[in-house]
């Protein structure tokens, strides 16, 4: 599967990376890994054109939520539990994986 999927995201996911980010490295760093990120192959821009908000326990999450139904994408890949509600949830449909099964997909 190497090389076989998109990496979608939108202003508001590459928002969130770098604040994360600036936690843990310098904005410098921060700044060259979203740059890295965007220039990637197999990254797509998105524009979302709905805003769904299906997750009520952390409203932020929805960002990737409607990155991913923006985008038609198979699955968000994440360990938060808030993406848990998303199973009980049955339109739109969103599926999510965790970390672990993203890498094994992988190979």
């Amino acid at each position: 599967m190497r090389g076989d999927f998109e990496l979608c995201y939108t202003t508001e996911v590459l928002h969130e990376y770098e604040e994360i980010l600036s936690r843990f490295y310098s904005l410098k760093i921060s700044e060259y890994a979203i740059g890295v990120l965007i220039k990637a192959e197999n990254a797509v821009k998105v524009t979302p054109f709905y805003k769904w908000n299906l997750i009520t326990a952390d409203p932020d999450d929805n960002k990737f939520v409607d990155c991913a139904l923006n985008t038609g994408a198979e699955y968000i890949v994440s360990n938060d539990k808030h993406f848990n509600v998303l199973k009980d949830i049955d339109f739109p449909t969103v599926t999510v994986i965790d970390i672990a099964t993203f890498r094994g997909l992988l190979g």
